[in-house]
């Protein structure tokens, strides 16, 4: 046993010894918390291992007794004894600590003590089994600076509806990666390979259109979907492009199809969503549930038409260049990496690793360049769409 497994032990054994009891049977544990500290934003992020149901609670600032404004969250069917003894330090200017400890003989509690506040919100993720709760600070929070060798470009956009935004940073999510090869395809290609040089060959041609440009990696490394969407969201990112290739069991199957979050889902994105979400797709409704208690509908305008306005330049861009291809369309589809943020965000799934036609373009350098282009100026046509309709040019 490692020392730090044995003082785990030790904390939880004290911590029942310290409440009198011993731990009652069938609790679920939690494997660990994380955060995300940006310029307006935290992202914290609970995980678990058996799903919970729980509702945040705000309590507002006291001086008179020294009491913090905080949010906290009860946590039932969880154990923690002694674990979390010590407060999680956080000090980035918007939230103070993090802390959890055992409030009841059969439920946990987790607080987060505030220094800024001006809304949050809360949902739920699993396989793993995960509780989410974004703070953001808005335009009162002041925030210490970025570690050095940390770019995050600020956001110069604010807390503007979107119908008011000007697009000009795009965050690039090259899916996959690290120990997530994504989906396995012919001639030994890897979905998480794929979307990287995608993503690479994007860039600059994005740049070269004036915009700015983030990914959330730039190198074969493992980034979860929260990690994802949190630094997404940190960098005051306009537009997200999340890049997939497909697979099926059937090796006819082909073409290319783009997705964006709505309420509802179609049958056929099932499958897809499954994949990516790494989720059974018996826990789609799940996800469905937790969509439909978002509001969504004001990002799923600008998202649809994202999408319609990236496909349509892909599909004209392959076309002219390969002679074919398979229209899938644009769909609906329950993806974590599109309601994780509050940005216009779209899925492309850019061909099928396992169509032996289709996998001899996306190993191609000038394939590649080809998507890349097209998507440039799919996102280059938003743009100046969306500009005339901030100007009020469009009614």
């Amino acid at each position: 046993m490692t020392r730090r497994a044995a003082r785990s032990l030790l904390l939880c054994l004290a911590g029942s010894l310290l409440l009198g009891i011993d731990r009652p049977p069938g609790l679920s544990d939690v494997t660990e918390v994380r955060h995300w500290s940006y310029p307006t934003y935290t992202r914290v992020v609970v995980e678990l291992t058996q799903p919970v149901t729980t509702e945040v609670k705000h309590l507002r600032a006291d001086r008179s007794e020294g009491r913090p404004e905080r949010l906290y969250l009860d946590l039932p069917g969880v154990w923690v004894g002694l674990r979390y003894a010590d407060p999680i330090p956080v000090g980035d200017g918007l939230l103070e600590g993090i802390r959890l400890g055992q409030n009841s003989r059969t439920a946990a509690r987790l607080v987060i003590d505030l220094k800024h506040h001006d809304h949050h919100r809360l949902f739920f993720l699993s396989s793993p089994n995960r509780v989410v709760v974004d703070v953001y600070g808005g335009e009162g929070s002041r925030r210490r600076a970025p570690d050095k060798g940390t770019r995050h470009p600020h956001p110069d956009n604010g807390p503007l509806p979107l119908g008011m935004r000007q697009v000009r940073t795009v965050v690039l999510d090259p899916g996959h990666g690290g120990r997530d090869p994504g989906a396995l395809g012919a001639y030994g290609l890897r979905e998480k390979d794929v979307t990287l040089r995608l993503a690479r060959a994007l860039r600059p041609r994005l740049v070269a259109r004036g915009f700015r440009v983030v990914m959330t990696r730039d190198a074969d490394r493992t980034v979860s979907l929260e990690e994802r969407t949190a630094f997404a969201e940190g960098v005051g990112g306009d537009v997200f492009i999340s890049l997939h290739t497909n697979a099926s069991r059937s090796r006819s199957a082909r073409g290319i199809e783009t997705y964006y979050l709505d309420k509802g889902h179609e049958r056929h994105s099932r499958r897809v969503a499954a994949r990516e979400n790494g989720v059974p797709a018996n826990r789609l409704d799940d996800l469905q549930r937790v969509v439909g208690q978002l509001r969504v509908s004001e990002v799923s305008v600008y998202s649809a038409r994202l999408a319609n306005t990236v496909h349509e330049e892909v599909i004209a861009g392959v076309r002219s260049t390969h002679g074919s291809v398979e229209n899938l369309g644009v769909k609906r589809g329950p993806f974590y990496v599109l309601f994780l943020s509050n940005m216009p965000s779209i899925l492309l799934e850019a061909g099928f690793l396992t169509n032996g036609v289709e996998a001899v373009r996306l190993r191609s350098d000038f394939y590649i360049d080809v998507l890349a282009e097209q998507i440039s100026r799919g996102l280059s046509s938003y743009r100046r769409e969306n500009t005339l309709t901030v100007a009020g040019v469009r009614r």
